[in-house]
């Protein structure tokens, strides 16, 4: 059926956002799936996950079949040939639906004058395709970062960049987190298994599953009624390794969407949770994340550089400090991070992290327990942040995450496993 607007220039306007307005996709697609169907709005998430997954792969192409590319206000049928070419290299649909389609995203861009131009593009690479791809995998395009990335990665990992970079350029897992005030690990996989859901079961990390094949959360049994959280298994390795209890006072600082909140209150549902963030429209989600699970935390806004303004002259008995980062670690999930960040941010990013840790390391009680995180791999976020921190900190004692040589945990992506993501636990001697 006929629909009364072309998915392909959707797409091509919310690339543009993400590449010319440096928005992130997450802010960008909730308002472009608003009046399209449910199956449309899948196929959109994919052309623009996707388009932006293998970047280089589609710029290089197009340098090869055209003698220069389109600029100005043109740019955004750059990006819709771009969506052609990925449909036609990376999804099952017939290649005469997506040159019909794709030619009218030029109508409904209104640019019908540039219709022969993308049909004669998109022929041309259905042409020579065997040969682009083969041509453009002789060049640093194939790993699908930009370079300034690349060369990070390769630094900080010698040995294990190409696994990193290969991971990085996946589709990310679907795991989830079962709510233990409601079941056990084992009685939710049985309640899968019943919905004919397979899953598996995360060996170091207490209530994680993986879902064996993405699935939409309302096949989920139980979703609405708060049984389970869809939630990397990285990020709930952090509570994992905070600990909580009921009676303590906890602050989780940069706390949404809310996630690592939520687990806490499901660990410890009796500890007095103070969840702030920077974020105003963000802490909506946090908000949210709690009226699903019927859970209550306290919810400010606040700088994590400020904490008189949010917290007064209070103390806590442990601190889950969710660093803002590169978030480099979550490329797989957010492939859009790789053309939004810039080399420069990671030095801003450190500078803002270490003025957050010693802001917030006075309101840690003698004896209690702070759980620095981040979603990054980089070591000048992590380990070199922390092995700083502990350096002008003796009072501040490295526990389970690691020798002083390279402190903390780090977790790097791969195929089956969680996120990249680092830890280090921090006690602060009486």
């Amino acid at each position: 059926m006929k629909t009364s607007y072309n998915l392909r220039s959707i797409a091509a306007k919310a690339i543009s956002q993400v590449l010319d307005q440096g928005q992130s996709l997450s802010a960008v697609l909730p308002g472009l799936q608003k009046n399209i169907s449910d199956k449309d709005r899948a196929l959109l998430q994919e052309l623009c996950f996707g388009t932006l997954r293998v970047l280089p792969q589609l710029e290089w192409c197009l340098q090869q079949l055209m003698a220069k590319p389109l600029t100005g206000k043109q740019r955004t049928l750059h990006y819709l040939l771009m969506v052609g070419i990925y449909q036609l290299l990376h999804t099952r649909i017939p290649p005469h639906a997506v040159l019909a389609e794709t030619v009218d995203g030029a109508v409904a861009l209104k640019r019908p004058q540039l219709k022969g131009l993308i049909n004669g593009v998109l022929r041309q690479f259905q042409r020579q395709q065997d040969d682009l791809i083969q041509r453009m995998d002789n060049t640093d395009s194939r790993y699908l970062h930009p370079s300034w990335l690349l060369n990070r990665i390769k630094k900080a990992y010698p040995e294990q960049w190409p696994q990193i970079v290969e991971a990085n350029n996946q589709r990310p897992p679907m795991w989830l987190r079962v709510n233990r005030l409601h079941h056990s690990r084992a009685q939710y996989l049985a309640l899968l298994q019943q919905a004919g859901i397979e899953a598996v079961a995360h060996p170091s990390y207490t209530d994680a599953l993986r879902l064996v094949s993405p699935s939409p959360v309302n096949a989920l049994p139980g979703f609405a009624d708060g049984w389970v959280t869809v939630q990397d298994a990285s990020a709930q390795g952090s509570v994992d390794l905070l600990d909580p209890k009921d009676g303590e006072m906890i602050l989780d600082l940069c706390c949404a969407p809310g996630g690592k909140t939520t687990h806490i209150l499901e660990v410890a549902p009796k500890a007095h949770v103070l969840a702030v963030d920077v974020d105003k429209q963000r802490l909506t989600r946090v908000h949210e994340n709690l009226q699903r699970l019927k859970l209550n935390a306290e919810v400010k806004q606040g700088d994590g550089r400020e904490p008189q303004a949010w917290a007064g002259d209070r103390q806590f008995d442990k601190i889950l400090l969710d660093a803002p980062c590169s978030a480099t670690g979550v490329i797989r999930r957010h492939p859009d991070i790789k053309w939004l960040r810039r080399d420069s941010d990671i030095t801003e990013l450190a500078a803002l992290q270490c003025e957050i840790l010693e802001a917030i390391w006075p309101r840690l009680k003698s004896g209690g327990v702070m759980v620095y995180a981040t979603c990054s791999i980089l070591p000048e976020e992590n380990s070199e942040q922390i092995m700083t921190f502990l350096k002008a900190h003796p009072e501040a004692m490295l526990a389970e995450t690691g020798d002083l040589t390279i402190p903390g945990r780090q977790n790097l992506p791969h195929a089956e496993d969680g996120d990249g993501f680092y830890y280090a636990k921090l006690i602060k001697s009486a």
